[in-house]
């Protein structure tokens, strides 16, 4: 754990930081409100005290409440990996800046957080979806999706016949290697 890092960080973002900077094993972990992103980014990005260059990940994340945004970075100045967390996005129309601008790899993660999780990624040329069919209207890892299956919404009552254990009626004590409900 790079403690140089987590105090040059609280250094740097201090009063951005929504939370103290968390460290684990090889990883530092920073929490920004959505209005700070772009400009904590462009400063993890270009300060030469950090110089995080490298966009490893982007993802979407659903907490149910509310929508987030987490970044993954590299520097060459640290051996930490530094995770930044972008919460506060609204579920209803989640939106934030795209991060194009400094990570051209980015686009494709930005599509598929916006395939998978519908985040508009403003700025991004080319945001559609990268999975799904282009007509389809849903975001598959978000809290709100149901399978045909689930509980509250299925005859299965929330059981694939798949997963039904089931004994075959010519079984004998010695061959069950388990019993099934109701049998």
């Amino acid at each position: 754990m790079d403690r140089r890092l987590a105090a040059l960080l609280t250094e740097k973002f201090g009063e951005r930081l929504l939370t103290p900077v968390r460290q684990r094993y090889d990883e530092s972990e920073i929490r920004v409100a959505l209005a700070n992103a772009t400009d904590t980014l462009r400063t993890l990005h270009d300060d030469p005290a950090l110089r995080f260059e490298m966009l490893i990940d982007l993802c979407g994340v659903d907490t149910g409440e509310e929508m987030q945004v987490v970044y993954h970075l590299s520097s060459s100045t640290s051996g930490d990996w530094l995770r930044v967390i972008v919460p506060g996005l609204d579920r209803t129309a989640p939106r934030i800046a795209s991060a194009t601008f400094m990570w051209p790899g980015a686009e494709w993660m930005e599509r598929e957080a916006y395939d998978m999780f519908g985040i508009i990624f403003e700025g991004n040329r080319d945001l559609r979806r990268i999975y799904m069919p282009d007509d389809y209207r849903s975001f598959p890892l978000r809290k709100d999706f149901y399978l045909a299956d689930d509980a509250s919404r299925s005859p299965a009552a929330g059981v694939r016949n798949m997963e039904r254990a089931g004994t075959p009626a010519d079984a004998t004590a010695a061959t069950v290697l388990r019993k099934s409900p109701g049998v």
